[in-house]
């Protein structure tokens, strides 16, 4: 954990207390699971204190859930007490896998639904807690984020309404436009992206990479994704280039103009490795157009690096891309919920973040400084270094 003795001579803000609705238990458990070894392994000045009793815990889970009637209407309880706690609520709005029963039909949790159960919980906390922080991995409707002509501006609305309800952190993961923050600019808003994690996912699958200009190319795939991916080809040290989309912008489907061509900006990428990075992978369609042009480009290997592998029509379009060669490897986070099928695929890695989540929230819990969290350009290094001697087991 970057900034150790730091956190070591902080004192917590306030009991710490994890909520994990449904929609997150098994990244929310991975967390849990690392904040007890935290705390038992950490040498601060309140571990041993009587004033901070439960500074250590077997467990930081609340006891909570949230309840269905027969006609969809829903509650939530919470089963013990968080009075002056510092409460984290986890919740993935992406999680369509939940169903509920009303009126004799199964239905599935859409985004909406986890939304009001996130309502839900804060309204049960009935203001006893002595802050309240969501950590949203995927920002609800953060690609609603901006207005263009009439039509709503879900993103903002939300943020705003929470903030209203009493939350005072809000913590996400490559959010679509982070600016959406300013919609309530006197919350505190933390927008963390996975470099280190994304890394450390490839070199464990596939030691064989180079990691030099003269061997290895990050691509952004769209416009959107340029910062991400001038960031990670700088902390790597190697070259980049981008894509653009050609819209038609007459037609309307979907909700969005329909994407023409991806026309590439860069260097000569022949016979090199390629990264590419992005927030999130939804459909796929534009992403296996943009890894089929660059392998017709003569890239060596194509790497996709996305933080939210949603995969909203199936692998079945991924499947068949990859039998054609188009791309050899997917690394995505487990912030969000993950195809059951997905982790059988030979393409697929998992970048875990339940461990850099974790320290985000012992962090938080001590009013430490998040420097070294935000921009983990040293570690990455760090890392690379001891790859290319060799120096760590993958």
């Amino acid at each position: 954990m970057p900034n150790l003795r730091e956190l070591e001579a902080a004192i917590p803000v306030a009991p710490l207390k994890l909520v994990v609705m449904e929609s997150a238990a098994r990244l929310g458990d991975r967390i849990n699971s690392h904040l007890i070894h935290f705390r038992r392994d950490v040498k601060n000045i309140a571990k041993n204190d009587p004033a901070f009793e439960g500074y250590v815990a077997d467990n930081y889970l609340v006891n909570s859930a949230c309840y269905r009637f027969g006609s969809g209407e829903g509650k939530a309880i919470i089963s013990e007490s968080i009075r002056g706690a510092d409460l984290f609520i986890l919740v993935d709005v992406c999680n369509h896998s939940i169903s509920y029963r009303m009126n004799g039909y199964t239905n599935f949790k859409s985004p909406d639904d986890h939304y009001q159960d996130l309502k839900r919980i804060i309204a049960a906390v009935n203001g006893k807690a002595h802050r309240i922080n969501v950590i949203m991995p995927f920002l609800y409707e953060g690609r609603q984020h901006k207005r263009s002509g009439r039509e709503s501006l879900d993103c903002a609305y939300a943020i705003e309404e929470l903030s209203n309800m009493g939350v005072s952190n809000f913590i996400t993961f490559d959010a679509h436009d982070p600016r959406v923050q300013n919609a309530e600019p006197l919350c505190g808003f933390d927008n963390f992206t996975p470099p280190y994690q994304f890394i450390q996912a490839l070199l464990a699958t596939d030691d064989s990479l180079l990691i030099d200009k003269e061997h290895l190319v990050v691509i952004s795939p769209d416009e959107g994704a340029i910062d991400r991916a001038v960031y990670f080809a700088n902390v790597l040290g190697v070259d980049t280039g981008m894509f653009y989309k050609r819209r038609d912008y007459s037609v309307i489907e979907n909700g969005k103009n329909p994407i023409v061509a991806h026309e590439f900006l860069g260097d000569n990428i022949d016979g090199k490795d390629v990264i590419i990075i992005d927030d999130m992978i939804s459909s796929g369609g534009s992403m296996i157009d943009t890894a089929r042009q660059l392998k017709s480009k003569n890239a060596k290997r194509v790497f996709i690096c996305c933080t939210f592998g949603l995969f909203t029509e199936g692998l079945s379009l991924f499947d068949e891309a990859y039998e054609k060669c188009y791309f050899d490897k997917i690394v995505t986070t487990n912030l969000s919920y993950q195809l059951p099928e997905l982790k059988s695929r030979p393409y697929y890695a998992e970048a875990d973040m339940s461990k850099f989540l974790a320290s985000i929230i012992d962090f938080m819990n001590h009013d430490s400084s998040m420097a070294n969290v935000y921009t983990p350009t040293e570690k990455i290094r760090d890392f690379l270094s001891r790859y290319n001697n060799r120096e760590t087991d993958f």
